[in-house]
């Protein structure tokens, strides 16, 4: 039987796979079953599927079995090796190996360009298409529809997602294959930077002597608030550190770009001084056993480089 691309995606006709239901994940595959869409999952871990259980959502035994019975499958996990394991490999249980004709894949991973390029040739290769499209903003974002997603691979197919995207936010077609994953490690650069200065600001306030809920408040307005303020300025200040995206993600999505020598290819290996620190200190976080708090957890290096 083949899938519906390009048929129109309805509530109806369309049954949707998720793979991946962590902080993320679960709160975008929430959004879907609360406009109606059946939902297949798969995790490691089945305790963290029953409240999308709950909501009517049905638990497979692997991925290959989502794949089987689903239309678009989405993946959330954690790394680029988990994203290739799922999708290509699992010993022969794989999404790819068990996507019908037509189906698509949608990986909303933060992972590795040349990896999401590899994905979209086996997927053509079956007749089956792949989108990869990392999303930006957080749990808050996920929980409200109104993440950034970064769209690569073939506009047509991402135009057919739109009414999938319009529920979790707003979507950019970015490029080709690939290009979504780049433009979500040009976008981590930005955070992790934003991050680094949100967090030394907070502490040069607070010893300077100044109240820093009026700080924030004084500044957010001008030139330096960001939506990195927004969603966690006030968590670092009442030292809310619950993770909407883990500080060990960052590293490796930092990493992506600092290390990006291995696809050199094309030559264009950009030199990034700024990226780097905010690799190191994020990985900081890590050493000092941070690496599952938020990424707002960053001030607690600051901090502990200032003996606070």
């Amino acid at each position: 039987m083949e899938t519906p691309y390009p048929e129109p995606i309805s509530p109806a006709k369309t049954r949707i796979g998720w793979i991946g239901v962590g902080v993320m994940g679960a709160a975008m595959a929430s959004r879907l079953l609360s406009a109606g869409y059946f939902l297949t999952v798969y995790t490691r871990t089945p305790s963290k599927a029953l409240s999308l259980q709950s909501k009517g959502a049905h638990l497979a035994s692997s991925p290959l079995d989502v794949a089987k019975c689903s239309d678009v499958v989405f993946t959330m996990v954690g790394h680029p090796s988990d994203v290739r394991s799922v999708v290509l490999e699992s010993q022969g249980k794989g999404v790819l190996a068990g996507l019908n004709p037509g189906g698509v894949i949608v990986d909303t991973t933060s992972s590795h360009p040349s990896l999401a390029r590899e994905i979209f040739a086996a997927a053509r290769t079956k007749g089956c298409w792949a989108v990869d499209s990392p999303v930006s903003g957080g749990d808050i974002g996920a929980r409200d529809g109104k993440l950034a997603i970064l769209a690569g691979g073939d506009e047509g197919v991402i135009k057919w997602l739109s009414p999938l995207f319009e529920l979790l936010g707003k979507a950019t077609y970015m490029g080709p294959a690939g290009c979504g994953q780049s433009c979500k490690i040009a976008n981590q650069i930005v955070v992790g930077g934003n991050l680094l200065g949100l967090s030394e600001g907070l502490l040069f306030s607070e010893k300077a002597g100044l109240d820093v809920k009026k700080w924030m408040d004084a500044v957010r307005g001008g030139a330096a608030g960001s939506m990195v303020m927004e969603l966690y300025g006030e968590r670092m200040i009442e030292r809310d550190f619950r993770p909407g995206g883990f500080a060990e993600y960052m590293v490796k999505d930092l990493g992506m770009g600092v290390d990006l020598v291995e696809e050199s290819e094309d030559r264009r290996v950009p030199v990034l001084p700024g990226a780097a620190l905010s690799k190191q200190l994020f990985a900081g976080m890590v050493a000092n056993g941070d690496g599952h708090l938020g990424t707002q957890g960053l001030i607690t290096v600051i901090e502990r480089l200032n003996s606070k």
